[in-house]
């Protein structure tokens, strides 16, 4: 599992070694790629299972759909946030995106640890953006206030889409569809959709050694890589403890964006970075129903296994930050 997200992590620092690729093309290869490469080995899975996925196809198509449109706002919010504000506003805005969604669609009431949770997501969101927008206007980490908010505002769409594509993989496996016939039809449409957008942005993916080993590695070391190691740890330790630690990702980025590609994280920007980490601590703590749930989970089938209530990151998930394999 923390394999998995530090993986992730490396992402955001990864794309900057491509700088003549765009955000979307970088989206699409990772998440493209990395989706139908999912789709291509749970193939015999998803044959299997079919009718019970064409029964639920519009779960499917929703999930699918948001596959397609996490990439291209995370991608596009770290190109225009940086790195560090990119990664923690889409992974931090994706558990209380996520509790919304479990509101509305399946009528969970909202609990005091949301609230709490809410409130420091929320706070460290607007001090990490503000803290940005202030910074230094010069050097290799500088973002102008207007690419910035526009960064930020991307990664709530980002966050949003995550959580609903994690709602989606979450509802399909309740409804008695393995995790990896789930995983690969969800994020194996969802390639299919970012093919037109690879078409379109990523000729500069071809255009050197470099741009080409980018993608390769978008897709086949974070993207698939990644969440086969973390359907791998779905199998042996409990939900919350997978969500937990895959809090090491936005440290990472964080962390790499500074050290290596340059940027420039005020004090306070670091300020909003603990108060959107505190959140998902306090959203993702166990609670005390964890240890009966414990007790039962060596007799659940590992294929089966229940989603976390947030997955991180995106593509086959995500997200990752999104996903059993």
């Amino acid at each position: 599992m923390l394999l998995a997200s530090v993986l992730w992590g490396t992402t955001g620092t990864a794309a900057t070694f491509a700088p003549a690729v765009g955000p979307l093309a970088i989206g699409a290869v990772a998440m493209g790629l990395g989706g139908l490469l999912q789709a291509l080995t749970a193939a015999p899975r998803i044959r299997r299972e079919a009718p019970a996925l064409r029964a639920q196809r519009g779960v499917v198509l929703l999930g699918a759909l948001s596959v397609g449109a996490y990439p291209l706002a995370f991608y596009s919010s770290m190109h225009l946030a940086g790195v560090a504000a990119g990664t923690v506003v889409s992974i931090g805005s994706a558990p209380l995106a996520s509790a919304v969604i479990e509101r509305v669609a399946d009528g969970r009431r909202l609990s005091r640890r949301w609230t709490v949770g809410a409130a420091l997501g929320l706070s460290g969101t607007a001090l990490l953006c503000a803290a940005e927008a202030a910074g230094a206007r010069s050097g290799p980490g500088a973002h102008s206030a207007g690419s910035t908010v526009l960064g930020v505002a991307l990664g709530l769409v980002a966050g949003l889409t995550y959580a609903l594509y994690a709602w989606a993989a979450h509802r399909l496996i309740s409804r008695g569809v393995t995790s990896r016939a789930a995983m690969g039809a969800v994020f194996g449409v969802g390639g299919l959709l970012l093919m037109p957008v690879l078409l379109a942005t990523g000729a500069p993916l071809l255009g050197s050694w470099s741009n080409a080993a980018v993608g390769a590695y978008m897709a086949l070391v974070p993207m698939f890589t990644g969440y086969v190691l973390f359907g791998w740890g779905l199998a042996h330790v409990t939900a919350s403890t997978a969500t937990t630690l895959s809090l090491l990702e936005p440290a990472v980025a964080a962390v790499l964006a500074v050290l290596v590609v340059g940027e420039r994280l005020p004090l306070p920007g670091w300020g909003g970075v603990a108060l959107v980490v505190g959140c998902l601590a306090v959203l993702t703590a166990p609670t005390r129903a964890a240890p009966k749930d414990r007790a039962a989970a060596p007799g659940a089938r590992p294929d089966r296994a229940p989603l976390p209530d947030v997955v991180v990151d995106a593509s086959a998930t995500g997200p990752e930050r999104a996903l059993p394999s």
